[in-house]
């Protein structure tokens, strides 16, 4: 066994179906009597059916939350919080409400309980992305890390196929990356590992029948594990595309962590053996590159980033973004195999190692 280290994080986990019951008692636990209520405009009506439910302990909504966190919607909520006295937040949605709850408090220190309804994983990590003048900037800390996470199966029945596909292959892409990350442990990989299988297992099933209540609960588990692996260690190569290209060019960040996943994982191949082996083996496929292909193919999910709307003549900006401030990878970073990878992602291409 190679020497390792396992930083656990602590976060406390509510786990089933019809949990979304428990949230006053773990507002109580906390002590909160003035919390806020986050969400994205798309989710106003359930964030305020979520502020009824809290009754006086909720001081309001913010129904502002938007992809990639965007500092100006960030200064907006912090004028409510400021106001209103807010003493904690209650987020619920994906990792658009997330990311403001988790850049909210960045700034205050705000006790946070979140309640994902896709399978984002962000709510298990003390990572932020944030954006400003369409450069997005990710960072560590202990302070935006929620202090608990309510799993309710329920509140994903409803998640759209099309989004419950790329939301899980996001998620994925956490545990992908964990096994070959420059942290990983043993304790990581095995909970990678389970992840890829669980989420892998069930997106075929909720696309023929987002109803499933069994593939939705595996969906929901290998979300939460999937996420604290991202939680636990580093990012690569794939994350920093991701970043580099939803800032740049606005695009929708589990869409293109569907579309990058594939070409990245082939870009790493030769450079982590047993960490493509482990995925293959989790997905039941011979590549892990390829199987990951096949997977959002077989869920209807986009593989083009030209699809998303990122432009042709991005690539080379692209590239020269990543190149510039990267993150740690197993494989060297080669500017013209880059920008390979990058130009096969735009185009929908199969992966080529």
């Amino acid at each position: 066994m190679e020497p390792f280290i396992y930083a656990a994080q602590a976060a406390r986990v509510v786990f089933g179906s019809g949990t979304l019951g428990s949230l006053p008692a773990e507002i109580d636990a906390l002590g909160l009597g003035r919390v806020l209520v986050l969400a994205t405009s798309q989710q106003q009506a359930e964030a305020a059916a979520l502020a009824d439910r809290i009754g006086r302990r909720a001081a309001g909504v913010f129904a502002g939350a938007r992809m990639h966190t965007p500092v100006e919607v960030t200064a907006e909520a912090m004028r409510l919080v400021e106001r209103d006295g807010i003493d904690g937040l209650v987020a619920v949605g994906g990792g658009s409400t997330i990311g403001l709850s988790k850049a909210i408090a960045l700034r205050t220190d705000l006790p946070q309980i979140v309640v994902p309804t896709t399978y984002a994983g962000s709510e298990m990590t003390s990572i932020l992305g944030q954006t400003e003048g369409g450069a997005k900037t990710t960072l560590k800390s202990l302070k935006v890390l929620p202090e608990v996470v309510i799993y309710d199966v329920d509140l994903t029945l409803t998640l759209p196929p099309r989004l419950s596909a790329v939301s899980g292959i996001n998620a994925i892409a956490h545990a992908v990356e964990a096994l070959y990350a420059q942290e990983r442990n043993p304790i990581v990989s095995l909970m990678a590992a389970e992840g890829i299988r669980a989420l892998s297992r069930a997106l075929p099933v909720i696309v023929d029948d987002p109803h499933d209540r069994r593939a939705r609960s595996d969906a929901l588990y290998g979300a939460w594990l999937c996420g604290t692996c991202l939680g636990a260690v580093g990012m690569a190569l794939h994350h920093k595309l991701c970043h580099t290209l939803g800032g740049a060019f606005d695009l929708p960040h589990a869409e293109t962590h569907t579309a990058v996943l594939p070409h990245a994982v082939a870009y790493n191949a030769p450079a982590a053996p047993d960490a493509m082996r482990t995925v293959a083996d989790a997905l039941g496929a011979p590549d892990a590159a390829r199987g990951l292909y096949d997977l959002a193919l077989r869920l209807g999910a986009p593989v083009a980033l030209r699809d998303l709307g990122m432009p042709e003549a991005g690539i080379d900006s692209a590239v020269a973004a990543a190149l510039k401030s990267p993150y740690w990878n197993p494989r060297p970073l080669d500017p013209s195999a880059l920008r390979d990878l990058v130009a096969r992602a735009h185009a929908g291409e199969p992966p080529r190692s």
